[in-house]
């Protein structure tokens, strides 16, 4: 199974959190993770062990850090979602409704099946918002 399939929604977005605040080197702390989900701070530890014996992100001093599996695994998240609203867009979905329908699985796609809907889907560069899409493997190879 990989990394992003072994994750739930909560995990990701605690993930995205210490992304988006812990950055520039300081990390972010306990509390300020939890108060950004909504939730204590034992909730938003429980989140966070996962994450760490994954490698996604590094705890040092009370703080919390993406590490570079860890922002990969954030790349490779975006690429899945952005790949699934293609995808229902195609099959008709309005631009609203992609997203709630792209993540009802964006997690559980596997990087294969993207890879397989991005080719059948003639490898869009943006998703229905606007938003880019990263290339296919096989496409950064100059293809």
């Amino acid at each position: 199974m990989e990394t992003l399939q072994r994750l739930t929604r909560r995990q990701l977005e605690a993930l995205r959190c210490v992304a988006r605040f812990g950055s520039q080197g300081r990390g972010i702390a306990l509390n300020d993770i939890a108060h950004a989900l909504g939730v204590r701070a034992p909730s938003a530890l429980a989140h966070l062990g996962p994450l760490e014996e994954l490698g996604l992100i590094q705890r040092f001093r009370g703080k919390s850090q993406v590490t570079r599996r860890g922002q990969t695994c954030l790349d490779e998240y975006l690429r899945h979602h952005r790949v699934a609203e293609s995808l229902f867009a195609r099959a008709g979905l309005s631009v609203d409704a992609t997203h709630h329908a792209a993540l009802e699985v964006d997690l559980a796609l596997s990087h294969q099946t993207v890879q397989e809907i991005c080719e059948a889907e003639g490898h869009p560069k943006v998703c229905p918002h606007g938003e880019p899409i990263a290339a296919c493997s096989n496409e950064r190879g100059g293809h």
